[in-house]
């Protein structure tokens, strides 16, 4: 049960699925919970019960909380507290020159109302009385008035009734602190003591009686301070808060079911449901005791979906997880890890963080602040990164994406192959099954030129994409038919097809190479490939003969550095692409630097034999990926057709330029339209930039535009006090005009693009390959 039966190679185990060179893997891993932000969870339990929201593409899913859209009215928080700051000052220079007597007839009303007796020295107490009613009107109309200006009902809604529980609590419990002391516990409004001088002075004093006096007037403070409270407690939800901390767990009765548990999927609940408790037991000890990382979760989750869709398999699962624990149901390699993580995943939804979507104007306020991240569902449907050397492709882009595959390939469920010049930041060696270096003699793997291919018709349309996809002159039709007169006849007589050497030879049409293989043919049966020798004779010298062009193409392999690459005889340990159908972790380092154009002729064929083989797979359960760190010349016609065909085969590529000049300008248009998710990197042309602009297209919005209009005046008053206005600001006077309308504008223009897209950051869109989009946004991939 190590691996299943899903994860062997063809034939036999040993030898079928390459392995990486060097030592063999450490026989354990330091425990690695989860790559998750450095504020999330520090276990691996926690890592599991971290919730994961149903988001849309391209949103980190991890810990995500969905915020609601924003309010167009909702005034700015910035502009809530000035506005109640500046009320609150307003509405205190108003009550202190009313309260110092600096309101000139400010006691009209209240003399207009009362008799005049009382305004006469020495003054009655009910005079005194009324002057606190007064001013306590007066007081209650200034904060209604300033409160209303400055939206101060706004502010304790904002920040302290729209709070979870406890913090609204607390949070109103504060406010109404605040205003019991204001109310009572401070001179600077009259409310209590006019409240205390409505009640009879007998009251008060309690004619003498000191007990009584002081039970009237606590009594009185707390029915104030219980007035005031009660619509903070309201606005709180005090008492609603106190029961459910109070209440007490609903009573069962004696024949009532027990109310069903709380699963955690850190219980692997899914293993207990079936019965296999002592499993989950067993994974469950392995957890907390630290001997179980991330990828040992989603790895041994993986081969419990094959054991549902195959119970027979059953009895090898059980054994399996306990006897090994953690380390049931190893990759072929047995690794459990990766040497090292220079990004941040989260295996269970199978997503990588690339950064995060800043607080911006042009940002969906759902987005703000919320991770950007890639899974294969969005990958599925390709993607295409622009930017020129230096904007960060491979580090923001290519390796978190390289890297995130490889440890699905671990889990089981992904196929891996990255293609990057040699010297490439993409993680070390033995973090790879496979790490084919051509021209390098230290490889320990060579390069299957047909992709394992045992049809030659098939094999020849492989090699006349690769070395004759990118030349105009070259019909890449005719190329096939050219190379499948030769490869044919060279298999049916040798049982294999021809080495480098060989093929260069047959193409130039050298003297008895011809005669040499039509003598080892049968004449009778193997007549039809004497018919194709015979045609290939015929166009030798030829005009119009692709076989010099693709001779001159194979030269570039038949070179001293390949010496001992591409060998078709069996003597080294070729890599196929044919093998996508096991979990394979693949580095090929093209050799960019000695020789590039054998390396854009690799990368290539490499593009072609993926989508072949990722297309031929009968079993597509794995998800395929193709990961070209410079796609430079790599794009042709037949390329991007084939790209289209990868959404429906759980496969996908993922394409880096520098810009789309490095592409025929003939295909600009189906590349952009083949590719689901469109990436532009800060640096990007105004030309790119064009192109990018028309295959996001446009949108809908609302513009305000403002006229400002010259006002005349008729009255020479007014005609003079325009004149000393205009005179002192040096500006006419004028009036604005303001136009609400909703114009159709694109998304991002090239010149936005090209010159408003910061260092660091790249406007990203994405397609899954279930039909949903995510709109072109700017990314910060340093957060």
């Amino acid at each position: 049960m190590d691996t299943e039966g899903t994860y062997d190679a063809r034939g036999t185990r040993s030898g079928s699925v390459p392995r990486p060179a060097g030592p063999p893997p450490r026989p354990a891993l330091p425990p690695r919970p989860a790559e998750a932000p450095t504020s999330g969870p520090t276990t691996l339990g926690d890592w599991l019960r971290t919730p994961r929201a149903a988001a849309e593409p391209g949103l980190w899913r991890f810990g995500h909380k969905p915020r609601a859209d924003a309010d167009p009215e909702r005034v700015p928080d910035r502009a809530l507290l000035v506005g109640a700051l500046v009320a609150l000052l307003a509405g205190t220079l108003v009550w202190s020159l009313w309260t110092n007597g600096y309101v000139p007839h400010s006691r009209v009303l209240l003399e207009l109302f009362t008799p005049a007796e009382w305004w006469r020295y020495p003054r009655p107490p009910e005079a005194l009385t009324a002057i606190e009613v007064y001013n306590s009107l007066f007081a209650a109309l200034l904060i209604y008035v300033f409160g209303r200006m400055g939206n101060w009902l706004e502010v304790f809604r904002r920040y302290a009734v729209d709070c979870p529980q406890p913090e609204r609590t607390l949070r109103t419990a504060l406010a109404g602190a605040v205003a019991v002391w204001v109310v009572i516990g401070t001179s600077l409004f009259p409310f209590f003591f006019t409240i205390w001088n409505l009640f009879p002075l007998s009251w008060t004093t309690g004619n003498g009686d000191r007990t009584v006096a002081t039970l009237v007037n606590y009594g009185l403070y707390a029915l104030v301070g219980g007035a005031v409270l009660w619509p903070f407690a309201k606005a709180g939800d005090w008492l609603g808060h106190l029961r459910k901390r109070t209440a007490a767990p609903p009573a069962q009765h004696p024949g009532a079911p027990a109310p069903a548990p709380v699963t955690s999927p850190a219980d692997w609940p899914q293993l207990r449901a079936a019965g296999l408790g002592d499993a989950a037991d067993r994974l469950v000890a392995e957890e907390r005791s630290g001997r179980m990382n991330d990828v040992d979760c989603v790895r041994i989750r993986r081969a419990w979906a094959t054991v549902k869709a195959d119970p027979s398999r059953l009895g090898a699962f059980t054994e399996a997880v306990a006897a090994q624990g953690a380390r049931a149901c190893l990759h072929p390699s047995g690794d459990r890890d990766l040497p090292a993580r220079a990004a941040t995943h989260d295996l269970l939804t199978s997503q990588v963080r690339l950064g995060r979507y800043p607080d911006a104007e042009r940002t969906p306020p759902a987005r703000r602040g919320a991770g950007a991240a890639l899974d294969p569902g969005s990958l599925g449907s390709s993607l295409l990164a622009i930017g020129p050397f230096g904007a960060g492709k491979t580090r923001h882009l290519v390796r978190p994406v390289v890297e995130s595959l490889a440890l699905q390939a671990l889990a089981g469920k992904a196929a891996v192959v990255a293609v990057c010049a040699a010297g490439t930041p993409l993680g070390p060696d033995d973090g790879y099954d496979v790490v084919v270096k051509p021209g390098d003699a230290s490889s320990a793997y060579d390069l299957d030129l047909y992709a394992g291919a045992t049809d030659p018709d098939e094999a020849a349309a492989l090699l006349a994409e690769a070395f004759a996809g990118d030349l105009a002159e070259v019909d890449p039709r005719r190329a096939a038919t050219v190379l499948a007169q030769l490869l044919g006849p060279y298999r049916a007589a040798h049982g294999r097809f021809p080495s480098v050497t060989v093929l260069r030879e047959l193409l130039d049409g050298s003297p008895g190479v011809l005669e040499e293989l039509r003598s080892r043919l049968d004449g009778e049966k193997h007549r039809a490939y004497h018919r194709e020798l015979d045609a290939r004779e015929r166009q030798l010298g030829t005009p119009g003969d692709p076989g010099l062009a693709l001779a001159a193409r194979v030269a570039v392999l038949d070179r001293p550095a390949f010496e001992g690459f591409f060998d078709t005889t069996g003597q080294s340990r070729p890599f196929s692409l044919r093998s996508l159908e096991h979990p394979l972790r693949v580095r090929i380092d093209v050799p960019e630097r000695g020789h590039p154009e054998a390396a854009h002729l690799l990368t290539r064929l490499i593009l072609a034999q993926f989508t072949a083989g990722a297309t031929a797979r009968r079993d597509r359960s794995l998800f395929a990926f193709l990961a070209l760190d410079d796609a430079t010349h790599a794009v042709t016609a037949e390329s991007v057709r084939s790209l289209q065909r990868l959404r429906n085969c759980n496969a996908g590529v993922l394409l880096t330029l520098r810009a789309l000049g490095d592409v025929p300008e003939q295909l600009h248009t189906s590349l952009l339209g083949s590719v689901g998710c469109h990436m532009a990197f800060s640096g990007v042309t105004t030309w790119d930039g064009r192109l990018f602009a028309q295959a996001w297209g446009t949108e809908w919005v609302e513009t305000t535009e403002v006229a400002k209009h010259t006002v005349f005046a008729d009255q020479p008053l007014t005609r003079a006090v325009h004149a000393l206005r205009k005179l002192v600001t040096g500006k006419a006077v004028t009036t604005d005009a303001v136009t609400v309308r909703t114009v159709e504008r694109e998304r991002w223009s090239a010149s936005e693009l090209a010159h408003q897209v910061p260092a660091g950051h790249a406007v990203l869109s994405l397609t899954a390959v279930k039909g949903e989009h995510a709109p072109p946004l700017l990314v910060d991939l340093r957060g």
